[in-house]
């Protein structure tokens, strides 16, 4: 009999193991894919796909993540492209992952997104929502670096917050370029606690450090 419960045992580790690493290699692969989406549509695919990844991970927290990530690209791309009236229902879509995300854990990666869901959402109009989204997004970061202060992402952020303000609203390109290269410090020195771990960022302070200032 303990041969038997020993067997099932250890057939029931396999099992587990092999979902695990099944689990593990299609988000890596979704995970890879997000560097090489340029387009809305695109990042919209992805975003379908790390949802249902999430509808049978119920657990755990990246696949939401990555989804609202997704989103979130998506609307930066809008952004880019002028199409400013699409940028709340993209920013809520995130948003909806990230809540979910959040009652599964509580981390600065997750407090970051929606920093930035509810900055594409003030960008509809930065006037009105400066006291209202702006605020909220300010809020998020702040909890988001009281969780890990020494997080790259954030840096990043901040950075890209500073190089984008109008100097005549406290920005500047100078000090945000010196942020950049803080934030790419950071970066070098930083080690994500899983491989599913969020882990991107970097490629974009090295593209900024590389501009010259105009």
């Amino acid at each position: 009999m303990k041969k038997y419960l020993l067997s099932f045992a250890l057939i029931l580790c396999s099992l587990t193991s092999f979902a695990q690493t099944t689990y593990e290699k299609i988000m890596t692969e979704k995970i890879a894919k997000l560097e090489a989406c340029k387009t809305p549509e695109e990042f919209q695919t992805l975003a379908n796909d790390f949802q249902r990844i999430s509808e049978k991970e119920k657990d755990k927290w990246q696949p939401l993540y990555y989804a609202a990530f997704s989103f979130i690209q998506k609307g930066r791309v809008q952004m880019r492209e002028g199409k400013m009236q699409e940028l709340d229902i993209t920013a809520d879509q995130a948003m909806k992952y990230l809540t979910s995300a959040e009652s599964l854990a509580d981390n600065a990666e997750i407090h970051l997104l929606k920093k930035m869901a509810y900055s594409l959402r003030m960008m509809v109009n930065p006037a009105q929502r400066y006291m209202t989204d702006g605020a909220k997004a300010s809020t998020e970061l702040t909890a988001a670096e009281k969780l890990d202060p020494d997080n790259p992402r954030i840096a990043l952020i901040k950075a890209e917050d500073m190089y984008f303000t109008p100097e005549q609203y406290g920005g500047s390109k100078t000090k945000g370029l010196e942020m950049f290269k803080l934030a790419l410090e950071k970066f070098n020195a930083y080690k994500p606690k899983t491989a599913l771990d969020p882990n991107w960022g970097k490629s974009e302070a090295e593209y900024f450090i590389s501009q010259p200032v105009k």
